[in-house]
């Protein structure tokens, strides 16, 4: 178990990584943070850029066995911090208002375990990966030759969670966090003067045509087989000048599905809306796909696994407030392994994740770090 000179060290360094936050596919600072830890507990194996900025450390065991892969996130959010803590961010327009940095002290506290006692069998990676934020780092970690050499068998990851009680666990088997896109749909008409608007060709009523229809392709609801969810988050016509017809418009629909089909029937019906829309007011029409997550679906085996551990710890443990309406790139490695999800409570109280006031509780890293210690011991020893 962790002493308390590690849970001390472990709370500097998730505060000094709360001081310097670093956005999606900017995190080598912290990446080289991370590998310096990680040296210190003279793992197996240690591989740095995987998929990005991403660090990874292997633990072998003395025996053949399963892989164990436990994973956290590098990234912070380009979100200005206004909290008062000592650690506030000190990067303008930047903060860890996630949780990410105390989800890298778990991992590295877990390190530290691993480092005094290896497995017995099979291996544990330790898995710090870059681009959580804007769903792009775990594929790219998945399709970086270096991964085939940790192909796990199992996969973990915490997320803490506002609104559940500080320590408490929340998972539960299936659907965890939605599938999402974000589409960027753009249309491209003609400008003109304001004085002759008929010479050119307006996007105008697409737009007010659009925003209303994309926004009744979901509705939300119960997070059931069934979800789906529409918000129109951007809208923009033209320029901001009274002497010019608007040319060209941008409309920004983030969209939500229960599973990667229904997310991509959602996709379908957008664009055949909005081709729809362009051609009857003689406009061009261009798709962007951004922020693409896959549906985060936990094992039923992982999942025992989880709730065996808690149970032996101790820990209260249940469903409440999962699955989580807002998505996570961890699903991409439940197609290759037996994967779980595991919420953390982090208060009932707590700021909400992506609040400009939020910060990590320290009091669960040695929660959290117990917790993985006990997973990761029932599977390899």
């Amino acid at each position: 178990m962790l002493t308390e000179d590690d849970i001390s060290a472990l709370v500097a360094l998730r505060r000094d990584l709360h001081r310097r936050p670093e956005v999606s596919g900017e995190e080598a600072k912290t990446a080289a943070t991370v590998h310096a830890a990680l040296l210190e507990l003279s793992p197996d194996q240690l591989m740095t850029r995987l998929g990005g900025h991403g660090v990874a450390a292997v633990f072998e065991g003395g025996a053949p066995g399963p892989t164990a892969m436990i994973r956290c996130e590098l990234d912070g959010l380009p979100i200005a911090e206004v909290g008062d803590v000592p650690w506030t961010s000190e990067v303008s327009g930047k903060g860890h208002l996630c949780g990410h940095d105390g989800h890298m002290a778990m991992v590295l506290g877990l390190g530290r375990l691993l480092s005094r006692q290896r497995p017995k069998r099979g291996c544990v990676a330790l898995l710090f990966q870059p681009a959580e934020e804007d769903g792009s780092g775990a594929r790219a970690v998945v399709a970086d030759p270096q991964f085939s050499q940790i192909a796990p068998d199992w996969a973990f990851a915490i997320h803490n969670l506002p609104g559940v009680a500080l320590g408490q666990v929340a998972t539960q088997v299936g659907l965890m966090n939605p599938a999402s896109l974000g589409l960027e749909i753009r249309l491209i008409g003609k400008t003109a003067h304001a004085a002759a608007p008929e010479t050119g060709v307006s996007p105008g009523l697409a737009m007010a045509t659009l925003v209303p229809a994309l926004a009744e392709l979901g509705a939300g609801g119960p997070m059931d087989e069934d979800y789906r969810l529409a918000t129109v988050t951007h809208a923009r016509l033209g320029v901001p000048s009274f002497g010019i017809a608007p040319g060209d418009a941008v409309i920004n629909v983030t969209l939500r599905a229960s599973s990667d089909v229904g997310l991509a029937d959602m996709v379908a019906s957008a664009q055949s809306l909005a081709k729809k829309v362009a051609a009857r007011d003689g406009l061009t029409v261009r798709f962007t796909d951004c922020d693409v997550f896959a549906a985060s679906i936990n094992d039923p085996d992982a999942v025992a696994v989880v709730q065996a551990a808690c149970t032996a710890l101790g820990i209260p443990h249940g469903a409440d407030q999962v699955p989580m309406r807002a998505s996570e790139d961890f699903g991409v490695f439940g197609h290759q392994a037996k994967a779980a999800m595991i919420c953390l409570g982090s208060g009932i109280d707590q700021p909400a994740l992506h609040n400009p006031d939020f910060d990590f509780p320290d009091a669960l890293i040695p929660v959290g770090v117990g917790l993985f210690d006990r997973i990761i011991r029932h599977l390899v020893g």
